[in-house]
């Protein structure tokens, strides 16, 4: 596989969020006239909606955002493409151990490329502003097509009207990719904001493994990202979807969302990584719409300092015989603050649903606080259905037994949260992705 640069964008100053700023957008990516069409609608249906705490408050009362002035963010400037400063190789790996990667930096697309057995197998992988110019038919049909309600959610219309860090994925009927696909995004310009897209279309029969990574620099003034993440699962398909998020200790991350639509016996094992941002909150969906339809979603957070991390998630069965299983796990510790709300909803005739969730918190230190809130809404009566939750300290009892035994109160409490992670991570097949988020928590963990 070769990597190759993308031409470089003319140099523009960035400004702040505005009908403007998505004109420039469109016009520097040279897309085509219905998505600049699509941006300008998506603009004015921003500034009429309400923030979304007033639409949905029992979604929001938990996340405080009163903090988050949108006009004091700017567009990221458009200048010379340059590498990142950064790679998570702990994830991505070498390129002998990736099928693709596309990297974008503060809002373009740095750099792009493919396997060849990949490519010989018609994958497309690339940025999405040259795939709308390039595959307009295939862009056009699934551009929103899963978020076709982004027009009463601000946030979302904001995304809708600004996107520019995208990326698109689409996997032939029948063709499996063996290794994975990388796409990763980084915003490093203090004070402004980040709208990264992400359309994965795996098409019948198809097979792949996406790591999708969103990371920013800890700049002194506030970053701001909102993205939005649409995996489509034809029938039959395998997607496994790791979506990271590695943000700075000032970026606000709010509205973003994840949502997978899955068709008949289309399976997906998704997992959801925060370990870093002040404030995230992310929705993360899974639409069984077709029977057969399976989906794992599992979830890794940790909490330390002042961050505060909010996850809404929905498993929503709309077809019989859908199979979907929930594990999301989280630590917080200093005066975090993580809040889980997950949802399963089946609709009339899903008979013969099995649905399963379970939130598992860990609470580090005393000024440290975590809510879950699971929910189901049943409207089948020949299903089984299973929803959990459970918050829990450290027992001193363990610790002192680990401690009689020679360790370090450190030593003793990265263990404990160590074996506590540890249902989620063995579900994980990628050993370095595992090896990965063992050292991310140990170095969360700290001295403590």
């Amino acid at each position: 596989m070769t990597d190759h640069a993308t031409a470089p964008l003319l140099t523009r100053a960035g400004g702040p969020l505005s009908r403007e700023a998505a004109e420039a957008t469109s016009a520097a990516l040279g897309e085509p006239l219905w998505v600049r069409q699509q941006r300008l609608a998506a603009w004015e249906a921003f500034e009429r909606l309400p923030f979304p705490a007033q639409l949905r408050p029992e979604e929001w009362r938990r996340t405080d955002i009163s903090g988050l002035d949108l006009g004091a963010l700017i567009v990221p400037p458009r200048r010379v493409a340059a590498a990142p400063p950064w790679e998570l190789l702990g994830v991505t790996g070498g390129a002998g151990e990736r099928a693709g990667l596309v990297t974008h930096v503060d809002g373009q697309t740095v750099a792009r490329g493919l396997g060849e057995a990949a490519a010989r197998g018609g994958v497309i992988f690339t940025d999405l502003a040259s795939a709308a110019v390039q595959h307009p038919d295939l862009v056009r049909e699934h551009l929103f097509s899963t978020v076709a309600n982004y027009d009463d959610h601000k946030f979302r219309a904001l995304h809708a009207a600004l996107w520019s860090a995208g990326t698109l994925l689409y996997v032939p009927k029948g063709v499996e990719v063996t290794l994975p696909l990388v796409a990763q995004s980084w915003l490093g310009v203090p004070g402004a904001a980040l709208f990264p897209h992400t359309l994965l279309i795996a098409d019948q029969g198809s097979q792949v493994t996406l790591i999708d990574i969103a990371a920013s620099a800890p700049t002194d003034g506030r970053t701001f990202a909102c993205g939005v993440t649409e995996l489509i699962l034809r029938q039959g398909a395998q997607v496994r979807y790791l979506a990271f998020r590695e943000w700075g200790p000032s970026t606000w991350e709010v509205g973003s969302l994840i949502r997978a639509h899955l068709e008949r016996d289309a399976t997906l094992h998704s997992l959801m990584v925060a370990l870093g941002g002040a404030l995230v909150k992310v929705d993360v969906e899974s639409l069984l719409a077709g029977q057969g339809a399976s989906s794992e979603m599992l979830g890794v957070y940790f909490g330390a300092d002042r961050q505060h991390i909010d996850f809404h998630t929905l498993q929503e069965h709309r077809a019989p015989h859908t199979h979907s299983d929930l594990l999301y796990r989280g630590a917080v510790k200093d005066t975090a603050r993580a809040v889980f709300a997950g949802l399963i909803r089946v609709a009339w005739g899903a008979q013969k649903t099995n649905a399963f969730q379970a939130n598992r918190n860990l609470i580090l230190s005393e000024g440290a606080r975590s809510d879950s809130i699971p929910k189901l809404e049943i409207m089948a009566n020949d299903l089984r259905c299973t929803h959990g939750s459970a918050t829990s300290r450290l027992n001193e009892e363990h610790i002192f037994y680990l401690m009689s035994r020679g360790l370090t109160r450190a030593q003793a409490t990265r263990m404990i949260a160590e074996g506590f992670f540890s249902d989620v991570l063995d579900r994980i097949p990628q050993e370095r992705v595992r090896a990965f988020l063992q050292t991310r928590i140990a170095e969360k963990m700290g001295d403590r």
